[in-house]
């Protein structure tokens, strides 16, 4: 990140750790990329669905004494969870944690249903290293993503059909104008999406592999 207190590893797909000075934070991480990272001071998990949801990913991250945090979804999947709902906050060593709306608009498996309904899951804003650093967790572009203020990175999700499209996720951002975009849960996504409707916002957009491995 920017002022190298914070550095990023991209796993797979939506699974990722960062890495501040004494203290690593894992979000959703999944047996799908390796594990063999630092081990986690924080767990983060945003969903019930199967790629963010692993508690055997998750035993085999934390510290013993480590936090995992998540929705009351996930409560019966991952013991001593700390529960947070949408617009919940908590500090966990040097981050402050700010649940946040992640949610489908439009859709959905099937007529009248939606793939994410609104209250389910958390996307998270993050104030470490004094940065704010923003996962959207599965979402399409809400009102609440738009409403995003002083974001240092963003990392998005963008693909179909679960969430949204490049060009979609490029609306949004646009919106909110973080200093950083980083995409991830973008498998099957054209990422050059992103060039033409961020170019001169202000955003730099950063492409990160999330599936070298």
């Amino acid at each position: 990140m920017p002022d190298g207190k914070v550095v990023l590893h991209a796993i797979h797909h939506a699974t990722l750790y960062l890495e501040a000075p004494g203290f690593t934070i894992w979000i959703d991480p999944t047996s799908e990329g390796s594990l063999d990272g630092p081990k986690a001071d924080l767990v983060l998990v945003t969903d019930v669905h199967g790629d963010h949801l692993d508690p055997k990913a998750i035993a085999a991250v934390k510290k013993p004494d480590a936090k995992v945090v998540g929705p009351k979804v996930i409560e019966s999947d991952v013991p001593g969870l700390t529960v947070l709902a949408n617009g919940d906050k908590l500090t966990v060593g040097p981050v402050e944690i700010l649940a946040v709306p992640m949610y489908n608009l439009k859709r959905g498996p099937s007529a009248g249903k939606l793939f994410h309904d609104k209250g389910r899951g958390n996307g998270y804003v993050l104030t470490i290293g004094g940065k704010r650093v923003y996962l959207s967790g599965d979402t399409e572009c809400t009102p609440e993503m738009k409403g995003l203020q002083n974001i240092d990175v963003a990392f998005v999700c963008m693909n179909l059909p679960y969430t949204m499209p490049a060009s979609e996720a490029a609306e949004c951002v646009a919106a909110f104008k973080p200093k950083v975009l980083i995409p991830y849960h973008y498998r099957d996504s054209n990422l050059d999406e992103l060039d033409a409707p961020l170019k001169g916002k202000g955003v730099e957009v950063k492409k990160v592999d999330f599936y070298a491995h």
